[in-house]
């Protein structure tokens, strides 16, 4: 058993399940503190309601997140010594502000935002929340900071073998980090967007099914209520605020994805050359982009790869703003990879087992980039095209609601998945086109600052034993997964008066059942 490929996929799928998480944080928290800012400004109940059944889908969400992202830190020891020691001195800064300073404080004003309920201030207590929210931002940085610092080394150093950083600031503002941040930013308030979508056409059609809501001989909505559930006239409200909200919120963020896309993708072509052919399967240059090309099975000859369908001069635009000018292929860029950074793993059998020696392959995996690359922009388009048509049924407000179709209340319910989709595929792309480097070399910078995968792995793990590793993680994260979806599932299904039970207590029942237990602090 390959220590190294259990290695990378144990990697690979503990992060990218983890990843599902951070963006939902990061996106929802934001969106919920606007929400808890408008009941501030404007005092309407609905506003409250909100905040409190989106609030409570945030916090389980956030504490399956880092349940999760614990486990990437120990995998770095574990399986990843060699990696470890390589990029620490530069890791330490940024991941320390991230743990120390990010977390220390989203964590603090958080357990503020849990526990202050009805005993702080209203503009205090949501000024918590904003605060939890703006440190998570923060904390998102500087792990943006020390990934894109794997993607384009700068600010350090090679002494006695390893990088020792020799200025934070160039870490701290490398332009890889500035400009991946705000798309993933962008990615995460889109993914936001689409859970309120989703949720809200779902609770507004439940309502359409039971009777409450009806549609008058003139086509407007006649808005019901009943006594059970707190399914008033307010409740329709909380849901169609938050199905309009997150159209719009979900589609701005698409927008901004798309352009710091585009500048990711000149910026990759600076940097990662061969990631950009690869995700166009590009063989030679040229300046078409490939909507389709096809090969057999894992193919990594040119020769078998065929485009299908191309845009002329797409890719040129992507790359360099004009039409015309060639984006150079693999058959271009392979010689100048071998020229530059060696045909062959070094001799060096202690810290490159059996593969020391061996042929270098810098042609990243074609179809994981091509795929990954185009899954993104796939994902990414449906979700917008979902948010246009709820800002299209809904446009007159007050003159209707969702359709009653349950085949549309299924797609909503589904198309939660596309933004979270097109992050992970974006993530996967990013990360594998990057091999074989874990650290990949600044074309113009120092050659010798950059690591190859295969030296990466810790030298004292056997296959067997990440293997055993893989296994658990597996499934310790599948058990996670399933409470997390139920519990999820279950307070969508039971609204707002799961997060607001007193909206349904009979306030002359003294019963001790009814009673807040020492949980009450979190709804």
């Amino acid at each position: 058993m390959d220590p190294l490929e259990l290695a990378r996929w144990q990697f690979g799928i503990t992060t990218v399940y983890h990843f599902m998480m951070v963006p939902l944080t990061l996106g929802l928290g934001a969106v919920v503190s606007g929400f808890y800012i408008a009941y501030v400004r404007t005092k309407k109940h609905e506003y409250k309601r909100m905040t409190k059944f989106w609030g409570k889908l945030y916090l389980i969400n956030f504490i399956m997140g880092v349940a999760t992202g614990l486990v990437q830190e120990f995998q770095f020891g574990m399986a990843w010594s060699e990696y470890s020691r390589f990029v620490g001195d530069v890791f330490g800064a940024p991941l320390a502000m991230e743990g120390l300073l990010a977390f220390f404080i989203e964590s603090t004003f958080l357990g503020l935002f849990i526990f202050g309920w009805d005993k702080l201030a209203p503009k205090v207590h949501a000024a918590c929340l904003v605060i939890a929210v703006a440190a998570s931002w923060l904390s998102a940085y500087f792990i943006i900071v020390a990934n894109s610092w794997m993607q384009h080394p700068v600010g350090v150093e090679m002494i006695d073998g390893r990088p020792v950083m020799t200025d934070v600031w160039a870490v701290l503002t490398n332009n890889t980090a500035l400009v991946a941040y705000p798309h993933a930013i962008f990615g995460a308030l889109q993914v936001a967007g689409g859970f309120l979508v989703g949720i809200a056409w779902y609770k507004l059609w439940k309502r359409r099914c039971d009777g409450i809501d009806t549609i008058g001989e003139d086509g407007k909505v006649i808005v019901g209520e009943t006594t059970e559930g707190a399914r008033d006239k307010t409740d329709f409200n909380v849901w169609f605020k938050s199905l309009r909200i997150g159209a719009i919120v979900g589609l701005l963020a698409f927008v901004g994805t798309a352009f710091t896309g585009h500048h990711q993708a000149q910026l990759m072509i600076e940097q990662q050359p061969m990631k950009m052919a690869a995700a166009e399967a590009a063989c030679h240059d040229g300046t078409g982009f490939s909507v389709l090309s096809l090969s057999s099975p894992g193919a990594q000859n040119c020769d078998e790869v065929q485009a299908v369908i191309e845009i002329p001069g797409l890719l040129s635009f992507l790359a360099y703003n004009n039409f015309t000018t060639d984006v150079p292929g693999i058959t271009t860029l392979l010689p100048q990879y071998e020229e530059t950074y060696g045909t062959t793993i070094p001799d060096n059998p202690e810290l490159y087992g059996e593969r020391a020696g061996t042929e270098v392959e810098y042609l990243p995996l074609m179809e994981v980039t091509y795929y990954g690359f185009r899954g993104m922009i796939t994902f990414g388009g449906i979700s917008a095209l979902s948010f246009l048509y709820v800002l299209w049924v809904t446009r007159k407000k007050g003159e209707g609601t969702v359709p009653e179709a349950k085949w549309i209340s299924n797609l909503a319910i589904a198309g939660i998945l596309a933004p979270f989709g097109a992050n992970a595929t974006g993530w996967i792309f990013t990360e594998m086109g990057r091999q074989p480097f874990v650290v990949a070399p600044n074309p113009d910078g120092n050659p010798a600052i950059m690591m190859f995968t295969a030296a990466a792995v810790s030298p004292g793990v056997s296959g067997y034993e990440i293997l055993f590793s893989l296994i658990s993680l597996g499934l310790v994260y599948g058990v996670l997964m399933i409470v997390e979806v139920y519990l999820l599932a279950k307070y969508v299904k039971a609204g707002v008066a799961a997060a607001m039970p007193e909206l349904v207590e009979d306030p002359h029942d003294t019963d001790e059942k009814n009673d807040r237990d020492v949980l009450a602090f979190a709804y």
